[in-house]
This record gives structure tokens, sequence and C-alpha cells, in this order.
């Protein structure tokens, strides 16, 4: 009996002993040995302990003085910058892209940050539609659906009016401030349209989309139309992007010979223009970035700006295509926006939005991802140089996430774009961001061969997709929560997690206006 325990307990020691090799074994693979790159160049500054306490003693002073006196002015003006589709390793890949780890992204700088919880009321995982419902109105929505509240069912064919929601657009105009909409995607797209609109359909942006979903042009009114029509989107000064086909029946081509997607007959651009004739304004039109810099915007009331038939050119697409000086980049729309709004002795509210980040992640194309991210960062920068962080609110923000990641174990200042310098199992290498599911999975593996070999493919280039776990044609959103950056008057508000429907609120509460003023926070 004692030899038989005595047996049972060897073997059950051995066990333990072969289950902790194996765990050591794990570790030892988790948190892998690699060689040191050739490439790779210590700062002789980072070798020295009192280098890092230096650069902790000076964050923590700023974050002491920043706190010791807290900006509870009221805002005049507020700039709301949307990156889609930004997620925070967006944010840290375009970091890498820039050179190194320990650079800041300029917004990064901003002193107040927080996150915030972007589902949709239907959906874990969100669209541009209804985040911006709820980061524009502070009303939570069902996917798909803009500008109205979640009784409202994607692609209703009646829709109450009761049910729409306002933004803080419309808050601001009706204080007496001016507002505006910039973005490098369709004016008519779910983003910047939750300024102006109210659709039970995010696609609904000219009257041909309504017929083909069978539902009533006549009943439902289509972005465009309500962008130029109706009251909010008439009254803004400044609305500049793309989507020029949007607005011209398939019968009349546009400034370069391109025909209109419309099939009412309608020339909307030129309704604009006639209501502002009307009003007595000075109404300009531009479709070119000659057009805007010829601009007297000292005698300009309104500018509508429409620089291409859809989406405006990836930022990079923009130097490596030439459209430099046919197409405005970010910045010079800001730049511009600004200071047309900035004539308004009662200030502004303005709508700045990066549409093409998220673009360039449905198609697996990160280099494009972070070209736009990093124009982006210049144009937050541009518009915090141009006002006073004493009057205007500049917030920083994502609709929703992605599903890219920044994976293997690259070396400090390897390039984002590379491949990792670990291989994996199968002995082939890997690219450092990839997605979970998309377009890239061609470039990931095939039916005859597995997994594709990559060490002779030109992972810089801005047209690789890059590698993707899953098959799909557009990779997804994600849902994960996204970071919020504030800085001007009321920017502490803006710190810790909370929901996306949040945002509007606070924004308004710093310019006291709309339903979350001041005095009327107790009704």
């Amino acid at each position: 009996m004692v030899k038989s325990f005595l047996i049972l307990s060897f073997f059950a020691l051995l066990f333990i002993q072969v289950q902790c090799d194996l765990t050591d074994d794990q570790e030892h693979a988790q948190h892998p040995r690699l060689q040191s790159s050739r490439d790779f160049e210590a700062l002789d500054e980072e070798l020295e302990t009192r280098f890092w306490h230096d650069k902790a003693q000076s964050i923590l002073a700023d974050k002491l003085a920043t706190h010791k006196k807290l900006n509870e002015n009221r805002a005049k003006n507020v700039i709301l910058f949307l990156g889609d589709g930004m997620s925070i390793h967006t944010i840290a890949a375009t970091r890498a892209f820039m050179g190194d780890s320990n650079k800041q992204v300029f917004f990064e700088k901003f002193p107040y940050l927080g996150l915030s919880k972007t589902y949709a009321v239907n959906e874990r995982t969100p669209d541009s539609a209804n985040t911006a419902t709820a980061y524009l109105t502070g009303v939570k929505a069902n996917y798909g659906t803009l500008g109205v509240n979640a009784q409202v069912q994607r692609g209703d064919c009646v829709t109450n009016s009761s049910n729409h929601v306002e933004s803080i657009g419309k808050w601001a105009q009706d204080a007496g401030k001016w507002a505006g909409i910039v973005t490098t995607a369709r004016v008519t797209h779910a983003s910047p349209a939750g300024v102006y609109a109210h659709v039970a359909e995010r696609e609904w942006e000219h009257d041909g989309e309504i017929i083909s979903s069978n539902c009533s042009p006549e009943i439902n009114t289509d972005v465009a139309r309500q962008l130029v029509e109706w009251p909010v989107g008439q009254e803004l000064r400044v609305i500049m992007g793309g989507g020029r086909s949007y607005f011209r029946d398939q019968s009349q081509p546009d400034e370069i010979g391109v025909a209109g997607l419309r099939s009412d007959g309608r020339d909307l651009i030129k309704d604009w223009q006639e209501i502002k004739k009307q009003q007595g304004a000075e109404g300009k039109y531009v479709w070119s970035l000659k057009g805007l810099r010829d601009t007297d915007i000292s005698k300009t009331d309104y500018l509508l700006g429409l620089f291409d038939t859809s989406h405006l050119p990836y930022h990079g697409d923009r130097r490596r295509t030439h459209y430099e000086e046919a197409e405005p980049s970010l910045s010079d729309m800001t730049e511009a926006a600004i200071n047309l709004l900035s004539k308004n002795d009662e200030g502004y509210f303005l709508f700045v939005e990066s549409g093409r980040i998220d673009m360039a992640h449905h198609a697996t194309k990160a280099k494009k991802a972070l070209e736009d991210t990093q124009e982006f960062a210049a144009a937050v920068e541009l518009a915090r140089k141009m006002t006073n962080e004493e009057d205007t609110l500049i917030v920083v923000t994502s609709d929703h996430s992605h599903t890219m990641s920044i994976n293997g174990y690259p070396y400090r200042r390897q390039n984002i774009l590379s491949l990792a310098p670990n291989l994996a199992d199968d002995e082939l290498p890997f690219t450092v961001l990839s997605y979970a599911n998309g377009p890239g999975f061609t470039d990931t593996y095939n039916s005859e061969d597995g997994r594709i070999d990559l060490s002779h493919v030109n992972t810089l280039n801005e047209e690789f997709a890059f590698q993707a776990t899953v098959p799909l044609s557009s990779e997804t959103h994600g849902a994960e929560d996204v970071g919020v950056f504030a800085s001007g008057p009321f920017e502490h508000l803006f710190t810790g997690n909370y929901e996306q429907s949040s945002i509007p609120a606070m924004m308004a509460y710093a310019a006291n206006i709309g339903p979350f003023a001041k005095d009327k926070l107790n009704e």
C-alpha cells in the first residue's frame, strides 16, 4: 500500500514538473529574446535614469499647473474634430509612422483625455451614422440612422418628425453663432450630415437612393436637399468637402464633365446660389483649390465648396498624383472655414472631419490611413494656433474604431509598415500592422500555398493591403472605446469614460447653448 502511494506520488510530482516545464516554454514563447537590430541606436540620454525622472517631473509639473487654475471661461467658439475610424491603435501607429514611438500626435498634447463608448442602441459595433447622431445631438440611435432617435428603424419609409433630434449646430445657430462643416468625404456623408440632416437611411444622400429603397422621395427628403433647403443646412455659413454629383441631375455635367446622380432634374448648387441672392447675402460657390484661394473671405457671407464628384482624394494620394494644386487639403479647408466663421462676433461651431482614415482601414491600406491621420493632426494644430485657448474649445475624437492592431516585436524605430523581425511558427514573416478581417486576406493566404511569403513584397507601398485573418471584401469597424482629447474652456469635463452622447452636452455647456446651457440644466 505504502509502495503504491510512493509510486503515485512520484508520478504526480513528475507530472507537475512536466507541467511546470511546459509553462516555462510557454513563458519563453510569450516573451521571446530577439536579436538586436543593427539599425537601432539608443539615444544617449535615454540610457540615464535622470532623463526619465526629469521627463516625468516635467509632465507632472505641467499637470499640476493645469489643475491649479481650471479654464471655466465660456466658450465663444467650439470646434469638433472627428477622425473617422481613428482608433487608439491608429493614433499609436501614427506616432511610429512619424518616426519614433516617443513622438506625440499634436492633439495628444491636449491637457485632458477621456474615452467614449460608441455602441448603437441596437448594435454593439456602430457605424458613422448612429455615432454622428450621438456626438452631435446627444441621443443614441439605431445603426444606419441619422439625426433621429431609436424609435426610427433603419430604412423606415415614413418617419415622424417628432423623432428628429437637433444637433449642436442648430443650438449654436439658435444662440446667434455661425456654424459650418468641413470634410474630406462627401458633405452628404454620414458624419457631416449629422449636423443638419434627419433620415432613416444614411445612404439616402440623393433622391435616386430613396427610390432604389422602394421609398418615396416626395415623402422622404434626401440629404443633399436637406442641406440646401432645410433651415439648419441652409444657414450653414461654411460647407466644404466632396460630393458634387449628389447635387446635380444625371443630365447635368459638372465643371469637369462628370454627370450628376440625381433623377429629379434639380441642380441644387444653383438653387443654393439663388437662395443666397434672395437673402441678399454674398454666397460663394467654388469647386477647386484655385477657386478657394481666389475667394475674398472678407466679402463672403456663405461659402459652398464641392471639390470632387465624390470623396476627396487620400491625403498621400494628393501628393503622389499631383492633386495638391487641384483640390484643397483638410488644413486648407480648415483655415478658410475658421477665417470666415471668425467674422461673427457671437462666435461659431465648426465640425471638421477627416473622413478617409476610415475608408483606408476598410481597404486594409494602413499607410493611407496613417497619412490621413497625420494630416488630420496638422489641421488640429493649425486650428489651435489660429484660435485662443481662453475662448475656443477644441475637441478631437473618433466615431468608432477599426480592427487594425500593432503586433509582433518590432524594433523601437522600425518602420511601422514593415515586416516584424521575428518569424511565425511556420517560418514565414508577418506584418507589424494587421487586421482581424478584410481584403488584406488575399495578401495573407491562398488556396495553393497556404500563408503567403511576404519576404519580397513591398509592404511600404501605399496600395499594399495589410494582412487580415478573415476574408471580407471590406474590413469591419471595431467596437471598443475611442479617445476624446480636449483643449480650451471646460476642457476638464472631458476626462473619464462616458457615453459618446455626452460629448455634445459637454460642448454645449462650455458654450452655454442649447438644452445643456447652464440655466437649463435644472429645468
